[in-house]
């Protein structure tokens, strides 16, 4: 198979002491400068994957603004947001989109699955769009860099689609740690019942490629949902629903969840780059293993110490493992479906996924005692679709959004690197943040940076 990858000249393009700052990997920097909008102007905006979450978001902006363009690869899918936007121009190709809406879009929502997402993304950010991409950001660690960068470069507004982080909850764990109300964190638990658990498109197979090749629906333009992914036949297993499980196109239960429940911890403590990852699975079948993720895993992640704060141990649970009770907490707690318990000196912090439940101090004789630190972090109107009119907000006034790509970007290669940690388990990946490579294993190579199917590409 004819395919390349981020050349690895881009890839370590320059050296970095923090998450992103300066080491992404050149790749072509805008075409187009972003049109100038006044506060009060409506945005016009294109959903581009909008036959499942995209439909939520591009719902939530349209309270506000105008939706002008609907692109799906799927219209049968995709066919209650079409309905729902008849005034909307009709697309199945976004590259023809572009192409054909020109200036007359602005800004644009991403919610393909996760295989497509930065080459959508990156030709939004080439074409001066304001962008709008679901979790995770990309499907790959290069991937990542690439677009943080380029979105950098082009001045364009981002937001990421972990809306938990434009929530009053997130804050408040933020003001705790930063206030050290629960003393120095050297542990931080986080767990997920997915695959297992949560929605159906979250019980992911758990399988070798199907043999079977059914006749792709009239709908479906299969070639274009493959994008950058290998070629392969189709099979209704990977859509609509179940593609998250496998390698080639999904990042797993990390990947789905990863940027929901790790994402207070990445703020709270700064974790920035982690110095090493391991992982063990229940992938023992190597036919299996190579084309879907395990039904649970561990994996475990080093952080350096980062100013006066100490190294952090973080471990992240799936397939409803948990977490072992720590002393200090009932030897019968309940740890429930997601969340995640910061491990402090003096006590503990509690949150859920999504920064539903808000964020708790315990154990409660802890939480009536402890100290309240005033709120220094401005919140965001918990109204629906806070996470998306925070994006417009920031389109409009050049302020960034809460998760732009700068943090959201950063955010997603840590979790992705847990990604690659679960692909090779039972060995201890040793990560160069600078230079943005595994340094004790070949085998991480493809997977930090993966090719491309030919005729598809970041570089443009």
């Amino acid at each position: 198979m004819d395919t390349h990858r981020l050349t690895r000249r881009a890839f370590l393009a320059a050296a970095t002491t923090t998450a992103l700052a300066a080491a992404a990997p050149r790749v072509n920097a805008a075409r187009v400068v972003p049109r100038k909008l006044s506060p009060n102007e409506k945005m016009n905006i294109a959903g581009i994957g909008v036959g499942g979450m995209g439909r939520g978001n591009v719902d939530a902006c349209a309270v506000t603004e105008n939706i002008v363009a609907l692109c799906d690869v799927d219209s049968k899918y995709a066919g209650g947001a079409l309905a729902a936007y008849p005034k909307a121009r009709r697309h199945t190709d976004y590259r023809k989109m572009f192409d054909a809406e020109g200036d007359q879009i602005d800004a644009v929502i991403i919610a393909t699955p996760d295989h497509t997402h930065a080459v959508i993304a990156m030709e939004a950010v080439r074409r001066g769009k304001h962008v709008y991409c679901q979790k995770p950001l990309t499907h790959s660690v290069a991937e990542a860099r690439a677009l943080t960068r380029a979105a950098r470069e082009a001045g364009v507004q981002t937001q990421m689609g972990n809306q938990g982080h434009s929530s009053d909850a997130i804050r408040r764990c933020r003001e705790w740690v930063q206030a050290g109300v629960i003393g120095p964190i050297r542990e931080v638990h986080a767990w997920s019942d997915r695959p297992v658990g949560g929605d159906p498109w979250s019980d992911f197979p758990i399988m070798a490629r199907p043999k079977e090749k059914p006749p792709i629906p009239d709908s479906l333009d299969w070639d274009l949902w493959l994008g950058p992914a290998k070629k392969r036949p189709y099979h209704p297993i990977y859509h609509p629903m179940s593609w998250r499980g496998f390698v080639d196109f999904g990042t797993g239960p990390l990947g789905d969840m990863g940027c929901h429940i790790l994402d207070p911890a990445f703020w709270a403590l700064d974790l920035g780059q982690p110095a090493s990852v391991q992982a063990t699975t229940t992938h023992y079948e190597p036919e299996i293993s190579a084309e879907t993720y395990p039904r649970a895993c561990v994996v475990r992640y080093q952080f350096p110490a980062r100013g006066d704060m100490p190294p952090v141990a973080l471990t992240w649970y799936d397939g409803r493992l948990k977490p072992p009770v720590p002393d200090g907490l009932p030897a019968d707690y309940d740890f429930g479906t997601n969340g995640a318990l910061f491990i402090g000196e003096k006590g503990f912090i509690r949150h859920g996924s999504h920064g539903a439940g808000g964020v708790h101090l315990l154990p409660e004789a802890f939480a009536k005692e402890a100290p309240q630190p005033p709120e220094s972090i401005p919140r965001i109107p918990q109204t629906d679709g806070a996470h998306e009119r925070d994006w417009i907000r920031a389109c409009k006034t050049g302020e960034p959004a809460s998760s732009n790509f700068e943090y959201g970007g950063a955010l997603t290669e840590m979790v992705l690197l847990g990604v690659v940690a679960i692909r090779l388990p039972d060995r201890r990946l040793e990560w160069d943040g600078a230079a943005g490579r595994v340094t004790n294993c070949k085998e991480a190579e493809e997977l930090v940076n993966p090719p491309y199917r030919r005729g598809w590409s970041l570089e443009g």
